[in-house]
């Protein structure tokens, strides 16, 4: 077995599922649970300068070998898994010499993982996959992640006559509730630019995501007996169904792909008196961004003509950009990556992320901070698997960025 599927395997039996909502960080104090268990390893392995701070990030350096003046590179990787699948108890799974048919999660609950509806499961006949027992997601994201940063970690302290320029490794915990970078520290971390390894698919390569808002409406009814409601009930269910009517009907991520923004209603809850909606809102396009939001607030005025003042009441915030502007003036970090793929005959698969990333917020803080594939397929439910060949791959991509960075500097 090797050392990158036996950290994963470890890994994953580690609950570390984020809360949405929670005003704390971490969200959950159970990621702590991992974030010291990550620390004590690396300073058992021999990494340098290793710190676990109040908010769960674990900070660490892998000195420089060589007397080159080398670009300081970094990797990162988040510590919790999604909310919207248990992380609990994760059972994996090892299908060994996987022969390209149906996979029973759970034959207790009739469970399969099937390659008529998972398709890319072809792509990996006759090589070992680690899937769920059927009641949880797996945590590939981002545990994979961990694990191949973690393998590329100590190998280059296991090899220190290995030439390479300082190497910086970050943790991090709420990147699943958007607020991985909230509280990362620039400074301490200490790199010229970085990656998170936080991709699916082996060759996945990042570095445009969304532009992307939350808005909340609140929809403000009257409630009337029904029986004596003539004139005066105003159903603030009826008004928010209008409400989503209005909106571009194709906008809408069940018919978009690509470039292709979006209006996404998330969540709904509430009765004739009151409705809360929380939408996201998605484009990566700066100006289609804007506009998108722009006709938001437009339908919300027109119907608070129809329907009454604060009929319609919008409370909306951007959570983050499309990282590309700010990684286009350091396109040698993403040359970096390609080359060293196309080296080590891995087809790079350049495209935009239909999400978010740590990397976008830290590359606006001044990290140049793109996206490297983990491996993973399925994220966030309970048919989500992974490669272990993917797995080694890509922690051998990490050690061979990191050799080509020195020899190219």
């Amino acid at each position: 077995m090797s050392n990158t599927l036996k950290r994963f395997l470890e890994y994953v039996k580690v609950d570390t599922e984020s809360v949405s909502g929670s005003d704390t960080c971490p969200s959950s104090n159970k990621q702590l649970d991992l974030s010291k268990m990550l620390a004590n390893e690396l300073n058992a392995i021999g990494a340098s300068n290793v710190e676990l701070d109040d908010y769960g990030y674990v900070y660490a350096e892998i000195p420089a070998t060589t007397t080159k003046k080398v670009p300081t590179i970094g990797f990162i990787a988040h510590v919790d898994t999604s909310p919207a699948v248990s992380g609990k108890d994760i059972k994996a799974q090892i299908i060994k010499n996987y022969n390209g048919k149906d996979i029973v999660l759970n034959k207790a609950l009739d469970i399969v993982l099937s390659p008529e509806i998972f398709k890319d499961l072809l792509c990996y006949k006759g090589e070992d996959l680690v899937v769920t027992d059927g009641t949880t997601l797996l945590g590939a994201d981002d545990k994979a992640g961990i694990a191949e940063i973690m393998s590329m970690a100590e190998y280059f302290i296991s090899n220190k006559s290995i030439l390479h320029g300082t190497i910086k490794i970050a943790f991090t915990p709420d990147e699943e509730i958007g607020k991985g970078a909230d509280f990362f520290d620039i400074n301490k971390f200490g790199a010229d630019f970085a990656y998170t390894i936080d991709g699916g698919k082996i060759g996945e390569l990042e570095y445009e995501n969304f532009n992307a808002a939350g808005a909340e409406l609140t929809v403000n009814g009257v409630s009337v007996h029904p029986g004596s409601s003539k004139g005066m009930m105003k159903n603030a269910i009826l008004m928010a169904m209008e409400f989503q009517n209005m909106l571009p009907v194709f906008d809408n991520p069940m018919h978009t792909e690509e470039y292709e923004g979006f209006y996404h209603l998330d969540k709904i809850e509430g009765n004739v008196e009151k409705v809360i909606c929380d939408y996201i809102i998605r484009d990566h396009d700066r100006n289609k961004f804007e506009n998108k939001k722009a006709l938001f607030i437009k339908i919300s005025e027109f119907l608070n003509e129809k329907y009454g003042k604060n009929s319609f009441i919008i409370n909306m915030e951007d959570n983050y950009y499309n990282m590309r502007e700010m990684i286009e003036p350091h396109m040698e970090i993403i040359e970096l990556v390609k080359t060293t793929m196309l080296n080590m005959g891995i087809e790079p698969i350049i495209k935009p992320i239909r999400g978010g990333t740590d990397g976008s917020k830290l590359s606006f803080m001044g990290l140049p901070c793109p996206n490297i594939c983990a491996g993973g397929h399925n994220f966030h439910g309970k048919f989500e698997y992974i490669s272990v060949h993917s797995m080694d791959k890509i922690t051998e991509l990490l050690i061979n960025v990191v050799k080509n960075l020195e020899k190219q500097t």
